[in-house]
């Protein structure tokens, strides 16, 4: 009779705030695994393992597939890839059965669904020992290793957001619903301010209905439309190489942290109390060069406490940098 092989069990789940609700998990090496991905977020996610160090690799081809990433349920063809689950939209659950690599390592998981990639993401061990501390781990986001309060809040009380889709900005939308019916867009695969809208906020429901490929639509009158990246770092031609480190919530509302070439930029936006303003503050802590601020909009008014304006650029030092706010309102 032949001998039956141990098998492991594993359940992650995708939830609210781009994050698996297992950060890590460990196998044996030649172990029979069955994974399940249950999906309790109110986006699609997909889930890929891949080979050791290869995870931002296959989430930069998942992003490269463009408009064939839909029917290849955002999976690239690569040998890095090791097993995946296609896209399942929330309340989908969808398992698959593998052996676990006989060589030990740290074998990345991540949903390359456009926009996710960069925070969310695990590690599954392939080892017969214990996994390091957790606090040690370089292989989880550091965002959801540090703190829950990471997590989206999906509350009526203002200020309040959800992660969605929006036709006109991309899949990686932080909606953000403030007082005086006053809402606004922020890109996190661009990492900037979009728009802001007043009236209603957004319609939900084919998402919520669990529709593939739906997205938000916008309810209410545009107010305020950015156009252009704002921040440059250096000079005022340099093209912005950005990456998304994620936000945490001040006083509820976001305050996103993101990298500019490198240089960390956290960024806050509140409204006044009439909502005839927006002020967006700053910090870039660490920069050694001059900062510039483009004010893109035609229809907006732009004006800062700090720096000196010219021409539609705001240009700061890097001690002014450090923390400024520009203040936002409409043409009358």
């Amino acid at each position: 009779m032949a001998q039956e092989t141990e098998k492991t069990n594993i359940t992650l789940r995708a939830v609210p705030g781009l994050k698996f609700d297992q950060l890590r998990f460990s196998v044996k090496p030649g172990t029979s695994v069955s994974l399940t991905l249950i999906n309790n977020d109110d986006m699609d996610h997909n889930l890929l393992i891949t080979a050791p160090g290869k995870r931002e690799e296959v989430v930069k081809a998942a992003d490269a597939l463009q408009d064939k990433g839909p029917q290849m349920d955002f999976i690239p063809q690569s040998e890095s890839v090791l097993w995946s689950i296609p896209v399942i939209s929330p309340g989908e659950k969808q398992s698959i059965n593998f052996v676990a690599p006989s060589k030990t390592g740290a074998y990345p998981y991540v949903c390359t669904y456009p926009g996710h990639g960069l925070v969310m993401f695990g590690v599954m061990y392939v080892t017969s020992d214990e996994m390091p501390p957790l606090a040690d781990d370089p292989n989880i986001p550091q965002m959801h290793k540090e703190t829950q309060d990471h997590a989206d809040h999906i509350e009526k009380s203002t200020p309040y957001l959800y992660r969605t889709f929006i036709d006109d900005i991309g899949p990686a939308v932080i909606a953000v619903r403030l007082t005086n019916n006053l809402s606004y867009a922020w890109d996190a695969a661009e990492c900037r301010f979009r728009y802001a809208w007043t009236g209603e906020f957004l319609n939900m429901d084919k998402l919520w209905a669990g529709h593939k490929q739906a997205t938000a639509i916008v309810l209410g009158k545009k107010k305020w439309d950015e156009s252009d990246y704002p921040l440059r770092v250096g000079t005022q031609g340099n093209i912005p190489d950005v990456k998304f480190k994620g936000y945490k919530l001040v006083d509820r509302y976001p305050e996103f942290h993101y990298t500019i070439n490198g240089v960390d930029v956290y960024e806050l936006i509140k409204e006044s109390k009439d909502g005839s303003e927006l002020t967006r503050s700053f910090r870039i802590p660490n920069t050694s060069q001059k900062v510039w601020f483009y004010a893109s909009a035609d229809q907006t008014i732009h004006y800062s406490n700090k720096g000196n304006w010219s021409k539609g650029f705001l240009e700061l030092n890097p001690e002014e940098a450090r923390s400024f706010k520009i203040i936002m309102t409409k043409k009358k």
